[in-house]
């Protein structure tokens, strides 16, 4: 009897190692999009994102545009290319991951109104495990640096 209940109970000790230690939370800073000129196809839109456990950026979501996609911008053959990221962006727990002009960002594809600075676009970003996050991002100058901070 002995011999059958130990390695149960090995089992369900690795099991409870194993478990989430909670449902993830992702803190946002740094929240902002890129004005763009009248007629821009699409606009450019960055944050700092901070999961409590790991998660993924998985969708951006916005009613101010025909839909968000994520990006990251790469050199190829010489050339840096925008593409899409189909699988979302990995978050690691408690490390800081900045979507920034130049690298991963978020885009706003085919504006409904002109991206001028000093309104703002309303963008939902979705996790494969934290809530949803519906945020008000400030629209700035192009050339802003990253700057003011929002937290949620």
């Amino acid at each position: 009897m002995i011999r059958q209940t130990l390695p149960l109970i090995a089992i369900a000790a690795l099991a409870a190692c194993s478990a989430p230690a909670g449902p993830s939370k992702v803190t946002v800073a740094d929240l902002w999009c890129r004005a763009a000129p009248v007629g821009a196809p699409a606009g450019g839109c960055y944050v700092t994102l901070t999961a409590s456990a790991n998660d993924r950026l998985v969708a951006v979501e916005t009613t101010a545009a025909d839909h968000g996609e994520i990006h990251t911008m790469e050199m190829d053959g010489g050339v840096m290319r925008m593409r899409p990221l189909k699988d979302g962006i990995d978050l690691p727990a408690g490390e800081a991951v900045a979507l920034k002009p130049g690298g991963m960002h978020l885009m706003i594809i085919a504006p409904k109104a002109t991206l001028a600075a000093g309104g703002s676009v309303p963008l939902t970003l979705r996790f494969a495990k934290a809530e949803p996050l519906t945020l008000s991002a400030p629209i700035r100058q192009v050339g802003a640096a990253m700057g003011g901070m929002e937290h949620h």
